[in-house]
């Protein structure tokens, strides 16, 4: 007999109709031999009437009100299908967060899951019901233990953390699409399908903006080994497996708080070679890596900076046995990439003695605080990092190769985790794209002038982690400017659009103790990746991106890439397009 957790979202339960018709669903799994746990969330809309309410009273309503009001919504839910679960012969109970034994921060709106003490669940599968169970609600695990809701994604999240609580056989999110498809089907009607992704795949997805999985219950789905899987309400087709590796056993004390790194990971023998003044116009890229990947030369990490006047930095690492070749690629192709310009002697530059660190983990990114600490702890260890590459699993910085074993091992006392080596990684059997998302809702932040010395990052991002501003794709300019005889670089993220004006504000206040420069925010972005497993193991991958881009006449901004996903900053009333172009290049559809 299997233990199956299934959540159904709002529109999947919107009207007595579609409940009854989850009801018999759950009454057939059941049936088919299986102990059954149901999550849902509140009916259709009811969550936005009810913040709408609120607002109509207050212009800011308290946090812990609200959480008392919204919580209102998940437990009509779980009494309505009870009742028509009960209805249909088969006995089932109702259970809110906080009877579920779901604990949590108390932090109202945001909270995140502690600990979940699921004796009560166990009691009532044995009796043989249905629990039914409120999902995006817990209860404070200190203090007076305030009803607190988990955020956006919230019952995911809930489903996904009971399952790993219970050990489930299968965690089932049904939803009103048949599954995880290759882009939004709303912009791109002929995206496919897929039957299978892997957690990290689906975290980068669900990161850049793919709405059907929330990144807080894939974390957990990856880090509890969970076996999930994404299907529509209204049909009896398979839908979309999430694979996890297997995983060691891991406590389910301080469930999404533990620290979010589980290993160091390094390279050695990179080399890593920049391209400086390159004009600022479509089709640079493309050439460039198209030359590339022609010859074979498999690209690491690749980063284009924001642009100074009409002209860009772009850089990339390479394996070290690899670095002659791609030097006289770049020195071939320079000429034309500078056409109508002059570049000096010293536009390509090289460096053969390099090393990647990273700290590995899901959510690693989307953490507020942790690349913050990567950095600080390298700059305490007085290593001057030269490129950042930002991933939501992966935050990696290429430093000196002399200075490679300083910062494994202060890396590994700060994170307290343990060693891995990617510098003999195997093939991937898997597509080197498996999908390509857009997000609108991005800005980018500037911070021009910034000095180069170790501890500059760790400072600047630390700030925004003091005030819970998530950042993603993090890139540090190749080129240096001296201001007053001091070396400068320009450092650039994505972040937020929400979070752009107090991004500035805060940094603002800062600059003048830093010594950095003005802070810029640009709101007319858009980011648009691709993302797949296998393209560590395919060169050319990034080129046909490019190249794509280019043929469209769409000028790429910014690039910043990790082994499992490249990501484009381009013009945010080009974003739809770039979608389009670049699922159409991939034959996605």
């Amino acid at each position: 007999m299997a233990l199956i957790v299934q959540k159904y979202g709002g529109t999947s339960v919107g009207s007595a109709e579609r409940i009854q018709a989850v009801a018999k669903r759950v009454v057939e799994t059941v049936k088919a031999g299986n102990d059954l746990v149901v999550v849902v969330s509140a009916m259709g809309k009811t969550t936005d009437g009810l913040v709408k309410l609120a607002h109509e009273l207050s212009s800011q309503p308290s946090r812990r009100e609200l959480d008392m009001l919204l919580s209102t919504g998940e437990q009509v839910t779980i009494a309505l299908l009870s009742i028509a679960i009960q209805e249909l012969g088969q006995p089932a109970i109702s259970l809110t967060g906080a009877q579920v034994g779901i604990e949590t921060e108390a932090e109202h709106t945001r909270a995140r899951i502690l600990e979940i003490s699921p004796d009560r669940v166990q009691r009532h599968l044995k009796e043989g019901k249905v629990v039914v169970v409120a999902g995006f609600q817990g209860v404070s695990a200190t203090g007076d233990r305030d009803i607190t809701t988990l955020g956006r994604g919230g019952s995911d999240t809930s489903a996904v953390a009971l399952a790993a609580a219970l050990k489930a056989s299968a965690c089932e999110i049904y939803t009103d699409v048949p599954g995880i498809l290759t882009t939004d089907p709303r912009i791109v009607p002929e995206a496919k399908l897929l039957t299978e992704i892997t957690s990290d795949e689906m975290l980068e997805l669900a990161s850049l903006g793919a709405k059907v999985l929330h990144p807080r219950a894939v974390e957990i789905a990856k880090n509890y080994g969970v076996p999930l899987v994404v299907r529509s309400s209204w049909t009896d087709e398979p839908g979309t497996w999430v694979r996890s590796p297997a995983t060691r056993s891991r406590s389910l004390t301080n469930l999404e708080v533990s620290s979010s790194v589980d290993a160091v990971e390094f390279a050695i023998d990179q080399a890593k070679i920049a391209i400086l003044q390159v004009p600022d116009r479509a089709g640079i890229a493309g050439q460039l890596f198209g030359a590339l990947a022609k010859e074979r030369v498999d690209v690491d990490l690749i980063v284009q900076s924001i642009h100074e006047g009409n002209t860009n930095d772009i850089a990339f690492t390479v394996d070290k046995h690899a670095a002659s070749r791609a030097q006289a690629v770049a020195e071939a192709i320079s000429p034309v990439l500078h056409d109508n310009f002059a570049p000096t002697h010293d536009s390509i530059l090289v460096a053969n003695d390099i090393a990647k660190v990273s700290i590995v983990g899901a959510g690693t990114i989307g953490r507020p605080g942790v690349a913050a600490q990567m950095f600080k702890t390298l700059a305490e260890a007085g290593i001057n990092i030269q490129m950042i590459s930002t991933s939501e699993i992966k935050v990696s910085c290429t430093i000196p190769a002399a200075d490679c074993d300083r910062a494994i091992a202060a890396l590994c006392k700060q994170f307290e985790v343990s060693i891995l080596t990617n510098d003999h990684a195997q093939p991937v059997n898997a597509p080197s794209v498996r999908g390509v998302a857009l997000d609108l809702d991005r800005a980018r932040l500037a911070i021009l002038q910034v000095p180069d010395r170790p501890g500059m990052a760790a400072e600047i991002f630390g700030i925004l982690a003091t005030h819970n501003i998530s950042m993603d794709a993090i890139i540090q300019s190749q080129r240096t400017r001296v201001i007053n005889g001091v070396a400068t670089r320009d450092i650039a993220c994505t972040i937020a659009q929400g979070d752009a004006a107090d991004a500035k504000r805060f940094l603002d206040a800062a600059t003048t103790r830093l010594g950095c420069g003005e802070v810029v925010v640009d709101e007319s972005i858009s980011k648009v990746s691709i993302v797949g497993a296998g393209m560590v193991s395919n060169p050319g991958v990034a080129a046909q991106m490019f190249t794509a881009l280019a043929d469209a006449g769409i000028n790429i901004q910014m690039i910043s890439t990790s082994e499992i996903k490249i990501s484009c900053v381009v013009a945010r009333d080009r974003g739809t397009e770039a979608l389009k172009t670049i699922h159409r290049a991939f034959g996605l559809g």
